[in-house]
């Protein structure tokens, strides 16, 4: 029997929250985002930018340079993603499958993990166009992994319409993002065998810890088939994988028919700009600017983290009765104060305070986007634009990190304030976001 209820045979009544929480489909769609959280808190937020600094850092101007290199590899990544992030939606909608696709995606990352941790042990006095080859082989793992790891959440997101109704789907996801932070606390346990200095040992123990947390996903996650899986078992023709292209921009074309979600959409691109740049360059922004040690930037991340488990809860109660698209706009202002205090202090202790209120907006804008975009799409197509949601997701985050990192290129000789001026310019893309979101039409579904 499949643990994961179809569509007619889910509750019409939302479930208390323990058992809601607890029933098993829910508990191991929670643990995954726990898993994955260890990866972008261990590899993209903190220990990869931290190795680059270390690498290639050392003065104003060269930290500066360390940002460049952080922010194009993220964007190269994004990329590839712009790519073939749309045809995983199709994929999603004609198999009505996630995990087959889930799980190879997430193996791939791991693996890619792994081969950064041993790249980054190679010693050796080679060099390509100017950079130690260990170095480079670095940066294209990471470039694979972080490609793999967005890639899987495509097929994750989806999995949320799946687990209960319409009143359950904003706790489910806010309860998914909360969870997936606790993985931050786990994730940072590794610090105290790696302390202030050589942060390449930390990738090995991370990529083992993404796959052990992944494992109650992998065994324990069943699905019924689709739909569209029964009617080719049935003998149906099967559709070109390449046509999906097609398809996608055919929903482009007919996006006058969803207006709404079109809409936030375009927001999210530029909501998703801040999030993803600011995620990428945090950790290096508050060690060459603000003059933070290691050890206090991983404190501030616990904390910011604890504020994105507050945030991902309380918001998931705020999206339920206040609707998602008041929920959205209410992070997004959130997320302004954070970035405009972190841009122009000076101070140590208001950076605590930023650093906590990006923490609540962070956790609390994929809990409230995630669920609009589940109340904005018809169910039939909802496959596809969870695909052109992730498609939205990734082109921004080819925009955003290019923006920050040619401000800092272009700006290097001035130091520090490159990195002002480049973290300041996301205000300028948020407030884009907030003028679209407000034109999103929207009837609060509760």
């Amino acid at each position: 029997m499949s643990l994961t209820p179809r569509m007619s045979e889910r509750p019409e009544l939302p479930r208390s929250g323990w058992k809601l929480y607890f029933a098993l489909p829910v508990l191991v769609w929670a643990l995954y985002d726990f898993a994955n959280t260890i990866f972008t808190s261990n590899i993209v937020t903190i220990f990869f930018p931290f190795y680059l600094q270390e690498t290639l850092g050392g003065s104003e101007t060269m930290n500066q340079i360390a940002s460049t290199f952080i922010t194009y590899t993220n964007a190269l990544a994004s990329f590839f993603l712009v790519l073939l992030t749309p045809l995983y939606g199709v994929l999603i909608d004609r198999t009505g499958r996630k995990k087959p696709f889930l799980v190879p995606l997430t193996l791939l990352c791991i693996g890619s993990t792994l081969l950064m941790g041993a790249a980054s042990y190679w010693q050796t006095g080679l060099t390509v166009a100017g950079i130690p080859l260990s170095l480079a082989l670095v940066l294209i793992f990471f470039m694979f992994a972080k490609f793999f790891y967005n890639s899987s959440l495509v097929f994750y997101d989806a999995m949320i319409s799946d687990l209960g109704n319409e009143k359950e789907m904003p706790l489910i996801s806010g309860y998914g993002v909360a969870v997936g932070y606790f993985g931050t606390l786990v994730g940072l346990s590794v610090y105290p065998f790696i302390g202030d200095a050589g942060f390449h040992r930390s990738f090995i123990p991370s990529a083992l810890l993404f796959l052990l947390f992944s494992l109650p996903l992998f065994l324990g996650y069943k699905e019924s088939p689709g739909r569209a899986a029964a009617a080719a078992a049935a003998g149906g023709p099967k559709p070109s994988f390449f046509s999906g292209y097609r398809e996608v921009w055919q929903t482009f074309k007919e996006a006058r028919s969803y207006r709404s979600v079109f809409l936030f959409m375009i927001a999210y691109f530029f909501f998703n700009d801040a999030v993803a740049t600011a995620i990428a360059v945090m950790g290096v922004y508050a060690k060459t600017v603000i003059g933070f040690s290691t050890g206090q930037f991983i404190l501030l991340y616990l904390v910011s983290t604890v504020s994105s488990i507050a945030g991902s809860f309380g918001f998931g109660y705020i999206t339920r009765y206040a609707g998602s698209k008041r929920a959205v706009g209410a992070v997004a202002v959130v997320m302004i104060a954070s970035i405009a205090l972190a841009s122009l202090t000076a101070s140590q202790e208001l950076f605590w305070v930023a650093g906590s209120l990006y923490g609540i907006s962070m956790g609390a804008m994929w809990v409230t986007s995630r669920t609009m975009i589940v109340e904005l799409t018809p169910e039939e197509k909802r496959g596809q634009f969870f695909g052109l949601f992730a498609f939205s997701g990734k082109v921004s985050s080819i925009v955003g990190p290019l923006l920050y990192g040619t401000i800092t290129l272009v700006l290097a000789e001035h130091g520090n304030l490159a990195s002002r001026a480049a973290l300041g310019s996301l205000i300028v893309l948020i407030l884009i976001g907030l003028a679209v979101h407000s034109r999103v039409p929207y009837r609060n579904p509760r």
